[in-house]
């Protein structure tokens, strides 16, 4: 292994917690810049098996109100229906994953076209849903009722093609459900958790015999990268949005996308 695929895996690693809590989908990104730079990875592990790095980074920062959940869980009402409405966003996503997990892995994954197409139509849609006036209903993302959340959980499979998003698709979903915008996406950090760490138990189960000492360095320095990248993303995307929107990041999605599409013609 040289030291030039561990500059490239901490450079993936960066882009992936960068991008990961953002709506612009940070699988699509991984496996654009992955394809541009040459970065090999059997079976798309590495991209997968990075993302612990940002899901510890969401623990990390919700250390606290997490904790109070675990606690208050026997008394409190509150705790308890978060979490249900979590489990019921999570299933949607665990059990259709789980059956199109080869699919997704071996046809999905290795279309760069699709991924470029998919980041520009959902940048059109973040632009036009940045422009509705919806009052929103929904102000605190840990009240979400069961109801409103297992909607969310099966928007979020759309996320299932890469080039969606899986944060963009249950924003959008939960802006047009009547979340406010810090809401929505508070939630979507929230959803990650158990999506993101079933992905990954999933994927280390199903290719676990592929990985070598040196994927496991490889991904080790991926994961610090995206660790670090994404505490500074989710403390600070709620202001950002709260001040600003989405539509920055739909415009994001349009350049990025349509700078792949240019690029693969190029390329032949």
């Amino acid at each position: 292994m040289s030291f030039g695929t561990l500059v490239e895996a901490f450079l993936l690693g960066l882009l992936e917690g960068f991008t990961e809590f953002l709506p612009v989908s940070s699988t699509g990104h991984i496996l654009l810049a992955g394809y541009f730079l040459g970065f090999e990875s059997e079976g798309k592990v590495f991209e997968v098996l990075i993302q612990l790095g940002a899901i510890l980074a969401i623990v990390t920062v919700y250390f606290q109100r997490f904790w109070q959940v675990l606690v208050t869980l026997p008394s409190s009402a509150r705790s308890r229906r978060f979490v249900l409405s979590i489990i019921v966003a999570f299933l949607p996503a665990a059990v259709i994953g789980a059956f199109a997990h080869g699919f997704i892995k071996s046809v999905l994954f290795e279309s760069p076209a699709l991924i470029c197409v998919m980041l520009i139509l959902g940048g059109i849609v973040l632009l036009w849903v940045d422009t509705l006036r919806i009052k929103p209903v929904h102000t605190d993302a840990m009240a979400f009722p069961p109801s409103l959340t297992v909607k969310i959980g099966f928007i979020q499979c759309l996320a299932m093609i890469p080039g969606v998003s899986r944060s963009g698709s249950t924003i959008v979903g939960g802006l047009l459900l009547g979340a406010s915008k810090p809401a929505a996406a508070e939630f979507s950090f929230f959803l990650a958790l158990p999506t993101m760490a079933g992905a990954f138990a999933y994927d280390l189960y199903k290719n676990h015999d592929r990985l070598s000492t040196d994927d496991t360095l490889v991904i080790v320095v991926g994961f610090i990268a995206a660790f670090l990248s994404a505490v500074v993303v989710v403390r600070g995307l709620l202001a950002f949005v709260s001040r600003h929107g989405y539509a920055l990041f739909g415009w994001w999605r349009i350049a990025v996308g349509g700078a792949g599409l240019i690029a693969l013609a190029l390329l032949g």
